[in-house]
């Protein structure tokens, strides 16, 4: 994998409370650093001789959009053209049920447009990533 080719991008509603915001950053950032460990780089040590955990290493910017764009964005992940990206999205079902098995059966139990997404992370071919993204603002607070 050619890192410098690759993208990565956080959308999230910016119509939601600041706390809902971060909360869906940090489910997101958790996911795909699961779905894409060589993304973290190796861990650090600085001169005290303390040790840092590694950090992403490809360049990660966070853009808003609101609802309907979100599900419309979601909804082109599933084309062809895409299929090749990794996407991790957190909806309202996924934030409002607290126990995970009970939320593995709301979700089973939901169709794809019935969701409410809070946010989307991609991450993949630059080229792709910015055809989706690229028109799309950074989040500000």
């Amino acid at each position: 994998m050619n890192l410098p080719e690759q993208k990565c991008v956080l959308v999230i509603d910016s119509a939601l409370p600041l706390g809902l915001i971060a909360n869906t950053a940090a489910i997101l950032g958790t996911t795909l650093g699961a779905a894409m460990p060589q993304m973290v780089g190796r861990d650090v040590c600085d001169a005290s001789g303390n040790t840092h955990r590694g950090i992403n290493t490809v360049p990660t910017t966070v853009l808003q959009a609101g609802e309907e764009l979100l599900k419309s964005l979601r909804q082109r992940l599933y084309e062809p053209e895409f299929a090749d990206l990794v996407a991790v999205d957190f909806t309202d079902v996924a934030q409002r049920i607290h126990i995970y098995e009970d939320y593995l059966k709301e979700a089973e139990g939901t169709a794809t447009d019935a969701f409410q997404y809070y946010g989307i992370a991609l991450f993949g071919d630059k080229k792709k990533v910015n055809r989706l993204t690229g028109m799309l603002p950074l989040l500000r607070a």
